[in-house]
């Protein structure tokens, strides 16, 4: 019944989305589970405006991340950031929309992640192809995760700041910890520490990119840039993944 809501929402048909989800919300205020309300919640959503939905739509995920049917938390994300596309908040919309997207491509559902990926298109921000190249580096939300939680902070803390459920964060950092092969958030801002450092390295032995790509900024000897007293130019922070991750 919660696809009839979401397909008649999206062909203009509210009265028969509001005549399915009368029909939905029997069954699911009955059965009271999370997954039955968080659906609930999310139909709901579809059908509002305003705070109003935008609370919906954070209850549906908070609910659905309690749960193990994680195809409807992807989903969930999935509407919640075409709806926050729509409001023209498309940082916040990268934010689900990312999360959508890696969530359905774990999951192989592929239909889900296309659509992930064009709304995430649509926000001026490309969606990475996992490739065997790319599948162990970390992706832009676990990047992101990793770092605030190398910098201190509490699950619920980074949930706060990225508008997701504590239990999607979790998720998020228990993927980044088994890619960067760590087992405390110690250990993990060692690794991203270490990172950067060897990251700065390379930068330092390849003239070839950044600022410094043109041969007329390279020193011309070791002892032409001893005597000037030159040192290599600082490079742009690291990153873990080669991936953006804000506009």
């Amino acid at each position: 019944m919660a696809e009839v809501i979401e397909a008649a929402v999206r062909c203009g048909e509210p009265q028969l989305a509001q005549t399915a989800l009368a029909r939905l919300a029997e069954t699911t205020t009955a059965a009271g589970t999370d997954w039955a309300l968080g659906v609930q919640a999310r139909s709901r959503a579809l059908l509002s405006g305003g705070d109003s939905a935008e609370a919906l739509y954070l209850e549906a995920i908070q609910r659905l991340a309690r749960t193990t049917i994680r195809l409807q938390l992807a989903r969930s994300h999935l509407v919640y950031g075409e709806w926050l596309r729509r409001e023209r908040r498309r940082v916040d919309a990268r934010e689900q929309l990312r999360t959508a997207h890696e969530l359905s491509i774990e999951f192989g559902v592929d239909a889900f992640a296309e659509r992930a990926r064009i709304e995430l298109e649509a926000t001026g921000e490309r969606a990475r192809s996992r490739t065997i190249e790319t599948r162990d580096q970390l992706t832009p939300q676990e990047t992101q995760i990793a770092r605030l939680a190398a910098e201190g902070h509490t699950n619920r803390e980074i949930a706060a700041r990225l508008y997701i459920s504590a239990s999607t964060v979790e998720y998020h950092l228990r993927k980044a910890f088994r890619k960067l092969n760590v087992k405390s958030r110690t250990q993990l801002e060692d690794r991203l520490s270490w990172t950067g450092r060897s990251q700065r390295a390379i930068r330092a032995q390849s003239p070839g990119s950044g600022d410094d790509a043109s041969p007329a900024a390279w020193p011309r000897s070791h002892s032409e840039s001893s005597t000037r007293g030159e040192r290599d130019p600082c490079p742009i922070p690291v990153t873990v993944a080669p991936v953006a991750l804000t506009s």
